[in-house]
């Protein structure tokens, strides 16, 4: 448990489960839910016996992005710094995210909109339900996409479906989002949850060490060159060759045993 109740967490088989807790507020975000969610983050960073994340929401939703019940603009005497609200609450938990060099599931049980969305599609893996909508909603009230959603959506989907996405905040749904390659895979609303774990449990008992640097370099591939990444490939694959994992991968292969690797 986290010392807030607005992000629940618990380690289970490597996992770190992380939920996001405020379903009467289909888990919008607050300052206490930012930093909770940072803190879980910081943990799967610093904690060894994390071996893989899984990010979902309580409740019939997944996340609804910012609360903006204490932004009510006829309430304030002066206009709010939203980038500060970036820059100081949303950006460093992105950063978190994608530096994690351990795999991040996200599991959308439900409506992801705004940031709620674009922090799903930070995570490495993302399943979601089929009754789930990403809806990138900040048109309806004057913003841009944020929460890295420009840099994501652009990404993966190329300019013209990130525009529309994000210039009509249409509804997308979980089975559009997975054949246009957005999200990994939609499933049946009654088995995400146990799939979803599943998956992440797999990928903790996994050789943790070489996935977070495929995670690494598939993340940096957009950047560089070819020669680059063939640069970058073989670093990372120097390292991942003298790891106490690989000597274990091929000792069980060849041993036809299931291995057992330690993430180092």
């Amino acid at each position: 448990m986290s010392g807030s109740e607005t992000v629940l967490t618990a380690l289970e088989d490597g996992v770190l489960r992380l939920t996001l807790n405020r379903p009467d507020k289909l888990n919008a975000f607050n300052e206490e839910m930012h930093f909770a969610l940072r803190e879980g983050f910081r943990r799967a960073h610093d904690d060894a016996a994390v071996r893989a994340v899984l990010l979902t929401g309580a409740g019939r939703g997944f996340c609804a992005g910012q609360d903006l019940g204490a932004r009510d603009p006829r309430n304030a005497t002066e206009a709010p710094d939203l980038g500060r609200t970036l820059e100081t609450l949303y950006n460093p938990t992105l950063r978190l995210i994608r530096s994690l060099e351990k795999p991040v599931v996200c599991a959308v049980n439900g409506v992801a909109a705004g940031a709620g969305a674009n922090i799903a599609f930070a995570c490495d893996i993302v399943l979601a339900a089929r009754s789930a909508r990403f809806i990138q909603a900040f048109a309806k009230i004057g913003l841009i996409p944020d929460a890295g959603g420009t840099w994501s959506l652009s990404r993966i989907l190329g300019e013209p479906r990130a525009k529309a996405l994000a210039m009509t905040a249409e509804p997308l749904g979980a089975e559009t989002a997975a054949q246009w390659g957005l999200i990994w895979k939609a499933i049946d609303d009654e088995a995400l949850a146990a799939e979803s774990l599943a998956l992440a449990k797999s990928l903790a008992a996994g050789p943790t060490f070489a996935l977070g640097m495929t995670k690494r370099a598939i993340q940096a591939a957009g950047a560089n060159s070819l020669d680059e990444q063939l640069d970058l490939e073989r670093d990372l694959q120097r390292e991942a060759g003298r790891s106490a994992d690989y000597a274990e991968g091929v000792t069980a292969f060849l041993e036809k045993r299931k291995p057992d690797f330690k993430g180092r």
